[in-house]
């Protein structure tokens, strides 16, 4: 009788738990362990152990122990690959889908078309998801600042949808936008059949993937404002926000940017981190457990900074103006397009020279913003890429009562 009580009453208390376990905190993701409280990771000073742990050094070219199904490695500014490992294999993403969702959203934000401020009402279907949540509530109102927050932070799939719901209009359009925007950005090996990466038949993409939407959406700073953030909190601090990505508090010019894991998935994450203008982005695709996950990235994010090094090409302070020939105006001051960074591997950096074409006489009329010259980047001599020169302003053609102004001004001048 004392032993069924005790039974009982055990089982209340575990009752009542989880039902405030939802004002407290944000579990961390699909399926990983609970952050642990608040407190203890506001006391927590030093690195853990596990992160003390030096990466082996491998050269170019070598092989990356890596328990990942798929990974890869690529650099932000020039899209290129460092380092992959069945790259294009289609695998379930997990929550890595809300880089997609989070895109959209942040796109939508630099667009005008929605603000910050603006306030999203929760519908019955996002308050029904489960996985990672914020709790919300149907008819619960929350800024799209604060769903934001929850999505890149806490990986809520509550907020991912009602955010969704906002932009799209319903789920469905939403759905449709992500994959109208996956076949824009050249993402082959994708199809989204949710916003939030819950387990669903037909839903899949790629390391290759994952990072070529990574990259754009590295385009947006406002995500930085969010991918950043270690702790916060909801709801005048009931609900408390810690980063499923334990490489921003831990790893060295760690900016980003989302994890994922389910029992199908395993664990997945797209990290990526800053070092000295070098820009990387680190995707992994099924490692077996949370810690693997983050070991994978890290030894991709160490392989990239220690072998790697970004330089950008110094121009010009003055270019030469090019000669205008039949013109209102003699001549046209040239301007460069951008002029794209220089990726090389460390030893073998030589010197980064450039070189602008001679200003050939142009016939008017010249528009603005026709390109008039080249500058060619060159790497030890041999050319690596090339920039544009533009016309900075339009010459119009010579017209019979300017030419015939001119004439009549030279002769003044010659009396």
């Amino acid at each position: 009788m004392v032993r069924e009580m005790k039974r009982r009453l055990l089982s209340m208390l575990l009752s009542l738990a989880l039902c405030v376990m939802p004002a407290a905190t944000v579990l961390a993701d699909e399926r990983d362990d609970p952050p642990p409280a608040v407190e203890e990771l506001e006391n927590q000073q030093e690195t853990p152990e596990y992160w003390h742990t030096a990466a082996p050094t491998i050269a170019v070219g070598e092989p990356i122990e890596l328990t990942a199904k798929s990974a890869i490695l690529m650099e932000a500014s020039t899209g290129r690959v460092l380092y992959e490992l069945q790259a294009d294999d289609e695998l379930p993403p997990a929550s890595v889908t809300k880089i997609m969702t989070i895109l959209l959203i942040v796109e939508a934000i630099d667009s005008g078309k929605i603000t910050l401020d603006d306030p999203v009402t929760c519908s019955t279907r996002a308050s029904q998801m489960g996985g990672s949540q914020i709790w919300l509530k149907e008819g619960e109102t929350m800024s799209v600042h604060e769903l934001l927050k929850a999505t890149v932070i806490g990986s809520a799939n509550d907020a991912t949808l009602a955010l969704a719901e906002y932009v799209g209009g319903s789920e469905e359009a939403f759905i449709s936008m992500m994959n109208q925007r996956a076949a824009e950005l050249g993402m082959e090996h994708t199809v989204f059949v949710n916003t939030n990466g819950l387990p669903a038949e037909g839903h899949y993409s790629s390391a290759r993937d994952i990072a070529l939407m990574s990259r754009e959406l590295l385009r947006h700073s406002l995500i930085f404002d969010y991918t950043t953030i270690w702790m916060d909190s909801l709801r005048n601090g009931e609900t408390q926000l810690v980063n499923t990505n334990k490489l921003i508090r831990f790893y060295n010019g760690a900016t980003g940017l989302k994890t994922g894991s389910t029992d199908e998935a395993g664990y997945c994450l797209s990290a990526t981190a800053s070092r000295d203008d070098l820009d990387l982005i680190a995707v992994v695709l099924g490692s077996p457990s949370g810690a693997e996950r983050f070991d994978d990235a890290k030894r991709l994010l160490d392989y990239g900074f220690s072998n790697y090094t970004i330089v950008t090409p110094t121009l010009p302070a003055e270019f030469a103006t090019y000669p205008v020939e039949k013109g209102e105006t003699d001549s046209v001051t040239p301007v460069p397009g951008e002029v794209a960074p220089v990726l090389m591997e460390k030893g073998k950096a030589g010197s980064v020279t450039v070189e602008v074409s001679e200003p050939v006489e142009l016939q008017a009329p010249v528009e603005q913003g026709q390109q008039i010259g080249t500058i060619r980047v060159l790497l030890d001599g041999q050319e690596i890429s090339q920039t544009p020169l533009y016309a900075a302003q339009g010459v119009k053609k010579l017209s019979l009562w300017m030419c015939f102004k001119r004439m009549l001004e030279g002769l003044f001048t010659l009396s």
